[in-house]
């Protein structure tokens, strides 16, 4: 009997042990807020990722004080979690900043469904591509429609601001994946393309600026010139702006702008922290005292002068240590120029067709000042459309705030509305 129990008990120890590893998800509760974690406990390098921050890969440290417990520390974000391993499930706490929230682990992860995302077979081609931009590699894919030709519209896609893949992935979304297989089906050609520092070779990241990504963007444009007789541009968000900077240098033969932005960087980034301070609940007179700070540095990094003291201004310490990391971060090159970007001077020298689509929801990119811009600055042309999206956030998702939390709960990944509007335009240029 006693050789029985010991060879049960030992059973149970090995299920423990083989059970606290592999892949573990659960939810936080953040004060009405639910946070997504994923645990992976396998291998050297185990890792967590918060799917609702788009962070992937942050390390961890694993340790098993007993049989059926698990610790799991991650030094980066100053936090730790600790549990018990209870039949299929690890129930536990996790600890940040001295606070502690329940967390409840199950196998696996649940990731949402993204419906939209193209599968195979597909009625038409691909093609992988590579190609130069002095020093810099780029890889792309090339989705050619049944039966092109040098006649078949082309259209360089274009991401926005960060370096993104050429699916333009974020939450699981795959938003370019998603154009370009609409646009096959409907006869057009494109070319999406893995952004300068994701998948590539040679250049200095520190040192890129929106020139150097518009400048990548030409280089595809030039590419397909060999290929096809008439070649677009689509972009999103900062690729909507480098999308008609090309069009103002009549690189393009049509232009299509999403969510894109017509105002200067320095406006959009105020406007953004405006919001962004409302929705966190902000009284609106600290939010606007705030931003009124914000306003007088990036004049003074544009324009030169000395940078006003967040201790003149009537708001929260928290808001003035913001406002010393906001001065790190517009001392980048990237960020120095971006306060300076606005296409507004420009808009008088495109001559090619333009649609522009921005949501009424967007809370980073205002839709009402940068469709104003458009309709103010380019020449009139019946071949333009300048268009708000009803209820569409900055990734033309159909949503219910706009706010950048509902990214990934949303399952759509692109209103069929937007992708309907894009093809009708085309189709009658």
């Amino acid at each position: 009997m006693k050789q029985t129990i010991s060879a049960l008990l030992l059973f149970c120890i090995s299920i423990f042990a083989y059970a606290q590893t592999g892949t573990w998800s659960g939810k936080l509760d953040v004060q009405g807020t639910k946070l997504s974690l994923v645990f992976h406990l396998d291998g050297e390098n185990p890792s967590m990722d918060s799917p609702d921050q788009g962070a992937k890969g942050i390390p961890i440290q694993v340790s098993r004080p007993a049989s059926n417990s698990i610790k799991v520390t991650i030094p980066s974000l100053g936090a730790s979690y600790e549990g018990v391993w209870m039949i299929r499930q690890i129930v536990g706490t996790f600890t940040q900043m001295n606070v502690s929230f329940p967390l409840t682990l199950t196998p696996g992860e649940n990731k949402p469904a993204r419906p939209q995302t193209p599968k195979p077979p597909y009625p038409y081609q691909t093609e992988e591509v590579s190609f130069t931009n002095g020093d810099i590699v780029l890889n792309g894919t090339l989705a050619l429609p049944e039966g092109y030709s040098r006649q078949t519209p082309v259209l360089v896609m274009v991401t926005g601001s960060g370096i993104q893949n050429r699916d333009e992935e974020l939450f699981e979304h795959k938003p370019f994946a998603v154009i370009a297989d609409a646009l096959a089906r409907a006869g057009y050609a494109t070319l999406r393309y893995d952004d300068r520092g994701f998948g590539s070779t040679g250049g200095n990241p520190l040192a890129w600026t929106t020139e150097d990504f518009k400048s990548d963007a030409e280089a595809a444009v030039n590419l397909l010139r060999s290929r096809f007789d008439k070649v677009g541009i689509i972009g999103h968000s900062e690729g909507g702006t480098i999308a008609l900077m090309l069009a103002a240098e009549g690189k393009a033969d049509f232009i299509v702008s999403l969510a894109g932005m017509a105002v200067s960087g320095a406006e959009t980034l105020v406007s953004q922290n405006r919001i962004s301070l409302l929705q966190a609940g902000v009284p609106e007179d600290i939010a606007e005292e705030y931003c009124k700070l914000l306003e007088n540095s990036f004049s003074v990094k544009v324009n030169g002068g000395t940078m006003p003291v967040p201790s003149d201004f009537d708001i929260p310490e928290g808001l003035k240590r913001n406002y010393m990391a906001v001065l790190n971060q517009i001392q980048t090159p990237y960020m120095a120029q971006f306060l300076t970007l606005d296409v507004r001077p420009l808009l008088a020298d495109i001559t090619c067709p333009v649609l522009a689509l921005n949501g009424t929801k967007d809370v980073q990119v205002d839709f009402g000042s940068n469709l104003d811009a458009l309709r103010k600055g380019l020449k009139a042309s019946d071949a333009n459309l300048i268009e708000s999206v009803e209820s569409a956030n900055h990734l033309l998702q159909q949503c219910k705030t706009g706010a950048v939390s509902e990214y990934r709960t949303i399952e759509e990944t692109i209103s069929p509305k937007v992708l309907e509007t894009v093809i009708v335009w085309l189709s009658a240029l």
